[in-house]
Order: structure tokens, then sequence, then C-alpha cells
């Protein structure tokens, strides 16, 4: 059961700053000192623009990640960016993402970094403020990934990396992390091709650390590179192998489903709490608490308030911040004035 019904949170990324995106593409003009005041700056920023907008459950931001998930490769030996871009210019899509070779066994020897943005968060939110930290999981970061001479396909990828995120899982379970949320949107973008049962079988493995000793969210969604999905968007196919992932709360994109699917929740909530997006991280209509509201009413057949957690579709890292804090402070207006009707 949720810590309070119809709990408000984010999936983990928020908007950079402008200041932040600037000072990123000029790091050689500061110096240590200045680059970790800044680092703290932006999760301070991150923090504030969550806490006023009322969120239950706050992150980070992911305010150290130029990427999601393609940052996490600087943490990792044994890849190297091969430039393989097929588009430069023109309408922005996932073919214009960079790809990677694996040149070594792929290690981490010094973790993922999961462990210092938690250690940094903790120590700037509020107390008593409920916390939570995003990872990706080793099927999405493998999707970047050209397996090169050392591994046959994304399979193998995948399963070299699973061992990575696991070890960072289980530091952060010795820090005692309330909540760790594991990103998997390629799970969810293919599972209309791929095998289920192999997706269900390479989370499970990955998240076993935790399991019962912190609160275990996973992400679905259908990708959102600059607003662009990617997959076919419908969560039909994850079912019913995806009832087995060992999860306390399974979140999907809907908003951006017109909430067609809406009624396959049902499935979902009868094995664990569920985390439902009624916000459109592709749109810049900014809701209303309203709209909001109506949007959770649509759910609460399916999944009652007691197990219910709303948050935005996805990631916020793609929706400008003056948008983002309308949306997160309409979200959780929205689903006041549904806990008051109860």
């Amino acid at each position: 059961m949720q810590p309070l019904p119809i709990k408000t949170t984010v999936v983990g990324s928020m908007p950079f700053p402008g200041w932040l995106e600037f000072a990123s593409m000029n790091l050689d003009r500061f110096g240590p000192a200045d680059i970790a005041e800044m680092i703290d700056d932006a999760v301070i920023a991150a923090v504030h623009d969550q806490v006023a907008a009322g969120l239950d459950v706050i992150t980070d931001g992911e305010q150290t990640r130029l990427d999601f998930n393609l940052s996490f490769y600087g943490f990792i030996k044994g890849i190297v960016n091969d430039g393989t871009e097929t588009r430069k210019y023109g309408p922005p899509a996932h073919d214009q993402r960079g790809k990677n070779s694996i040149i070594e066994p792929l290690t981490a020897p010094k973790g993922l970094g999961v462990v210092e943005e938690y250690k940094r968060l903790k120590r700037l939110a509020p107390e008593g403020q409920r916390l939570k930290m995003s990872i990706p999981g080793p099927y999405t970061l493998s999707g970047r990934l050209n397996p090169g001479g050392l591994y046959k396909d994304r399979w193998e990828v995948t399963e070299a990396i699973l061992p990575l995120v696991r070890k960072e899982i289980e530091d952060l379970v010795a820090l005692g992390v309330p909540e760790i949320c594991v990103d998997e949107p390629s799970m969810s973008c293919y599972a209309y091709r791929e095998d289920t049962q192999r997706f269900v079988d390479i989370f499970n493995r990955t998240v076993a650390p935790g399991v019962g000793k912190t609160r275990l969210s996973m992400h679905l969604c259908f990708g959102n590179y600059k607003g662009r999905s990617v997959g076919k968007k419908t969560i039909a196919p994850m079912l019913p192998d995806f009832l087995d992932m060992t999860v306390d709360e399974l979140h999907s994109e809907m908003t951006v489903l017109n909430f067609t699917d809406v009624h396959l929740l049902e499935r979902f909530a009868e094995k664990f709490d569920v985390a439902v997006g009624v916000i459109d991280v592709k749109s810049y209509y900014i809701e209303t608490a309203e709209d909001v509201a109506e949007r959770i009413r649509k759910v609460l057949p399916y999944v009652p308030a007691e197990k219910l957690a709303v948050a935005p579709d996805c990631g916020m890292s793609q929706t400008a911040r003056w948008a983002t804090k309308q949306k997160l402070k309409a979200m959780c207006d929205g689903a006041k004035l549904v806990r008051a009707s109860l």
C-alpha cells in the first residue's frame, strides 16, 4: 500500500536550469570547487521546484546526468564513442542519438554514481521529505552499445551490465535508500516484439538485492527523446508476463495513451501498487488541477486510491522548466482535490 492515498511523485529527471546547460558546455572555464558548488546548486533548484509543487516523494532531478542513461557510460570501462549517428540534422528522432562501441569487458570499478547522488540529495533535501533514487536497468542501458567482438548481441551486453546495476542497488540499499526506481523503458517499448519472460528474468535478477529491503519501483514508457515516443504505445503486450516482476510499484505512461489502456491497470493492481502518468510531458498544454482530477477519476475504478500513485508520464528532462513547475503544481493540486472527495 502507498504511504498515503494517491501519492504524488516523479519518475526521476527534472529539467536543467539554463545556466547549468551553459556551464556543462563550458566546463573548462570552471575549477573543481566551482563545479562542486554548481552541482549542489542544481540539485537545490530541483528539490525546490518539487517541494514547491507539493510532491510527496522527490528525487535529485538527475541534475548530474546529461542524459537519463547515456551518462552512465562515463562510469563504465570498456566503452568508446564511435560517432555513428545516422543523422545530425532535421527533425529530432532517436536515430540522432550517439552510439558507442565496446572494446573490452564491461566493468564499473567506482560504481555507477547513484550512491554519490543519493548522499548529496539526502544532505540537501528538507528533513523528513520522502526521497527516491532512479537508475536505468541493464536492458535499457544496453540500447546504445554496439556489441563489437566481445559480445554476441544486445542480450549478452545486457547480461554484462546487469551485475553493475545490481551492485549499485545493493550499495544503495546498504545506505538505507527508502525507494529505488529502476527505469526500463526499453522493455515497454519492445514488449510487443521481444521475449517478455526474458525481460522479467533480467529485471528480477537485477533488483534482487533490494527485495524486502527497500521500496522497489519500475518505470515503463514508450520513449521520450526530445519529446518523441519510439515504442508501440500500448501496455497490452506486457501482460500477463510483467505481473511476475519483483516490484512494489509499477509506473506506466497513460496520458499519452489518452487512457485507452486504463482498464488493463486493474491487472497490475492485483499484484503491485500502481503509479499512473497523469501529466503529458510531451505537450506544452498546461494541465489544470481539474484536468488532473478528471484523469485520476478515470483510474480509480481499476486501481484503488490506497494503491495509487500519480506522476508525469515520463521524466521531465525534455520539458522546459517553466512548464514543468506549473504541470507538477497542477498534478499535486488535482490529487488533493480527489483525496478530499474520497
